[in-house]
């Protein structure tokens, strides 16, 4: 019989997972003793390692001094500040300001929420269509699954938001024919600079600049969902600074903090901040019970100061380059059809008769963690402070598992 706990992302019938029970590092253990190189960083977001004592530090401290209260008009708290005035210091664009969430999903619906509010707030409340790319991953609350660009993630669910849309990855032009169409019923284009989950596709040269061409032309939003390509995965604060891509709405999440706390928000850019702030007595009516939570607050100030400290940013970008290079090793010996990355996150794709989630329970008895991404991808988002020997473990194991 399937047990109490119903699994995200899994068959309800499962009745038997693998518990992990302690993490350091770039390694977790599970109940029976056996360790694993999580080549996932958890689910895309412990960039700092696990086990961090300065991180549990930083969360008992606050915990005794203020574990948690509501940000509501009209209260506040310093670590909320804090990481508020830090964030925009290195924020992806100008004149920013940061709206606190607690998760990726709630991220997503926020800068979908924010986009239609400021061009209401414009004058403009026919701009609600939201555009979004095939292949997008962009959370399962309603709003991200509405712009879910996987097909069977949106399957079963009922009714959808309207006014949503997708068009089909890297086709620029189908993107210009739509926004030639409905050019004034726009709101915003939707992207994440590197697709994540929908299986690591780094976006076509020039891509990205021409979305932050066509939303210029026609007056949308440009938002990013930098929930798994910020804070240091592509060897720099946010994917948009890789690609020299200026987004008006920035979502993120993961990496924030590195999965000690949870914690989301959207950088709000001066173009929407206009719409909102155009009424000084209008009252902005959304938020979440723990937006701005202290706790989570204080975890990620301590998050990106080891980032800063360790040069992580930096170890990125080492690190993913041995990892391509044995990736392609493999490729070239003919065990994967393709290989795909950006910075420290990449993926292979497999040949027709090979099973992504039969070479992910391989290689989980081979001591390394990866995720199956539909039938035909492996991904490798591995922790900033993984190891080159750890990285050999990983590639070698991965080989093994082709073989």
């Amino acid at each position: 019989m399937p047990g109490s706990f119903l699994h995200p992302f899994a068959k309800p019938t499962r009745e038997s997972f693998i518990s992990i029970v302690r993490g350091e590092g770039a390694v977790v253990w599970d109940s029976s003793g056996r360790d694993y190189v999580d080549a996932m960083a958890s689910l895309w977001y412990c960039a700092i390692g696990h086990g961090r004592r300065e991180m549990a530090d930083t969360i008992s401290q606050q915990v005794l001094t203020l574990a948690a209260y509501s940000t509501f008009d009209p209260f506040t708290n310093e670590p909320a500040d804090r990481l508020a005035d830090r964030l925009v210091s290195v924020a992806p664009m100008p004149d920013a300001r940061v709206f606190f969430c607690c998760s990726g999903s709630e991220a997503i619906d926020t800068s979908m929420k924010l986009a239609r509010l400021a061009h209401a707030m414009r004058g403009q409340p026919e701009r609600q269509l939201i555009i979004s790319r095939t292949r997008g991953y962009h959370g399962t609350n309603y709003g991200g699954t509405s712009a879910q660009g996987i097909a069977p993630n949106k399957e079963g669910w009922g009714a959808l938001l309207p006014e949503v849309v997708q068009v089909p990855s890297d086709d620029l032009e189908a993107m210009a024919s739509l926004m030639a169409q409905r050019g004034n019923e726009i709101a915003a284009v939707i992207s994440e600079p590197v697709q994540g989950a929908g299986g690591v596709f780094p976006p076509e040269e020039g891509y990205l600049q021409g979305l932050r061409r066509l939303c210029d032309q026609h007056g949308a939003f440009l938002i990013f969902d930098e929930v798994i390509c910020g804070f240091g995965r592509l060897g720099q604060w946010f994917g948009s600074d890789h690609y020299g891509v200026t987004p008006d709405l920035t979502t993120f999440a993961k990496a924030v903090t590195s999965g000690y706390q949870t914690l989301g928000g959207v950088f709000v850019g001066k173009k929407v901040r206009e719409g909102i702030e155009s009424d000084p007595n209008y009252l902005m009516r959304t938020g979440f019970t723990y937006s701005g939570h202290p706790t989570a607050c204080a975890a990620a100030l301590t998050n990106l100061e080891i980032l800063e400290r360790e040069q992580l940013f930096d170890r990125a970008l080492v690190m993913g380059k041995r990892l391509e290079n044995g990736l392609r090793s493999i490729a070239s010996d003919g065990l994967v059809a393709s290989v795909r990355g950006a910075g420290a996150v990449w993926a292979v794709g497999h040949h027709p008769d090979r099973d992504a989630f039969v070479v992910r329970d391989r290689l989980l008895e081979l001591g390394v963690i990866t995720r199956a991404v539909g039938a035909d991808t492996n991904t490798f988002c591995p922790p900033l402070v993984t190891s080159d020997a750890q990285i050999d473990h990983i590639v070698d194991a991965l080989a093994t598992a082709l073989r």
